[in-house]
């Protein structure tokens, strides 16, 4: 016998944790504590985009700036909060020396969620061109839903210079990956999404660039749909190819779970420091298949304006992979080049038309 689902009390965090209030004004506070340390070394209200809010801190673990980055992405239900609550969260992180970018993002009813998602993609696109090198994305509650559609994100349709894990793997926080049940919640006065909207908004149903890593973390104590909405995106996505792991936290909710990421050897903390150091699992390819990409690599003379394109790892290891182990090739008769042969029309999957949808809203 089914039971109607309680909407409205399932996604209502701030009542189903009596002292809600005072851990959000805990965040504020601690927040502004930490901004105010000593050797501190940060960069505010870098701008990232032509929206008032479209600024982002960044804290760094040392002078150079050149550590690897992650972006947290904050939560409030895509309409209220900015990133000056949650400053705190990048402390286990930089002991980590790892940095953190914490953007802010125009917020709902001034733009549609469709719009939040470009802006953020804004963000990661200034991150990569400014600093040279590819991000981890974390996100908190309605966060973790941004931070899956960064993850998500076909980059290569945005241009084909971008590579496509420019967001190298993910963590979503208490995440919602499905977004139509909000429809049936007071959280859509403010968000005002139809029933397209809300579907073409939903990561749960897009295709993510297969074998980059992503984590979906809950709080034990949040509620049923929370935990369905961590469980059926890591179903959905392993089953595509992208390892993704649903791992709840004990006598954590909704508002506590995000706390360990002050502790530099919690386990939260750990696991996006593995993110960090290998984002993606590793394509093991025959012996003989490696052999023989790793010698072609070496067949192209970048002196000679007349050469081709020297391919990048990730053509090479899709291109060998759909050869078989063969006998090595003998000096005179070279065995073709298959890193040389057109792009395959697949590699743009058509399981990503939401994802370019919303690329294009």
């Amino acid at each position: 016998m089914s039971t109607e689902i309680d909407y409205p009390d399932e996604y209502d965090n701030s009542g189903r944790v009596a002292n809600a209030a005072e851990l959000l004004e805990g965040y504020l506070e601690d927040a502004a504590n930490f901004r105010s340390r000593e050797n501190l070394i940060a960069d505010y209200n870098l701008v990232y985009g032509p929206a008032e809010r479209n600024q982002m801190d960044i804290f760094w673990p040392d002078e150079k700036r050149d550590a690897p980055i992650v972006m947290f992405i904050h939560g409030g239900y895509w309409k209220s909060m900015d990133r000056s609550a949650f400053s705190h969260l990048s402390g286990g992180l930089l002991e980590n020396n790892i940095a953190v970018a914490m953007p802010s993002y125009t917020l709902c009813p001034d733009i549609q969620i469709n719009g939040i998602i470009n802006e953020l993609r804004r963000a990661c696109l200034v991150l990569y061109q400014t600093y040279k090198q590819k991000i981890i994305v974390v996100g908190h509650s309605a966060g973790g839903h941004l931070a899956a559609c960064m993850m998500a994100t076909d980059w290569e349709g945005i241009h084909r210079d971008l590579p496509e894990d420019l967001v190298a793997a993910g963590m979503g926080i208490s995440g919602i990956y499905d977004l139509l049940p909000i429809l049936h919640t007071p959280v859509n006065d403010a968000v005002q999404m139809d029933v397209e909207q809300a579907s073409s908004a939903s990561p749960i149903d897009w295709v993510p660039e297969a074998i980059q890593k992503f984590e979906a973390w809950v709080g034990a104590d949040e509620s049923n749909e929370y935990h369905r909405q961590s469980r059926e995106l890591a179903e959905r996505w392993s089953m595509l190819g992208t390892p993704t792991n649903c791992i709840s936290v004990e006598n954590e909710n909704h508002f506590t779970i995000i706390h360990a990421l002050t502790v530099a050897d919690s386990p939260i903390v750990q696991k996006i420091v593995e993110l960090v150091n290998e984002p993606a699992v590793e394509v093991k390819l025959p012996r003989v298949v490696k052999k023989q990409v790793l010698a072609e690599m070496q067949t192209f003379d970048m002196s000679d304006p007349n050469a081709p394109e020297k391919p990048t790892k990730s053509k090479l290891k899709k291109a060998a992979s759909k050869k078989k182990a063969k006998p090595k090739a003998s000096a005179s008769k070279p065995e073709s080049n298959p890193a040389r042969k057109p792009a395959a029309a697949s590699r743009k999957n058509p399981r990503k038309k939401r994802a370019r949808a919303a690329i294009e809203a």
